[in-house]
């Protein structure tokens, strides 16, 4: 298969393999089947879609905690 253009490179390439590592909790978390061979090109849109979806809401949550100075379930 083509790799085509990739254009949603990180703003911190250090983070590459943390992000990857966050995917793969993110897909386990939510019940979705990681591909053992690490390619996901057979993987159906909407559960690679679910995991992004799940990554982005995750990443939202944390930067809102930490704007207002709270961990996750915690208040003061």
């Amino acid at each position: 298969m083509a790799q085509g253009q990739k254009r949603n490179t990180l703003v911190n390439p250090l983070a590459a393999q943390a992000m990857d590592k966050f995917k793969y909790e993110v897909a386990s978390e939510i019940g979705i089947q990681v591909p053992q061979s690490g390619y996901w090109g057979e993987m159906t849109t909407r559960d690679t879609g679910a995991i992004g979806g799940n990554m982005v809401r995750k990443m939202i949550e944390a930067y809102e905690n930490s704007l207002a100075g709270t961990t996750q379930g915690q208040q003061y």
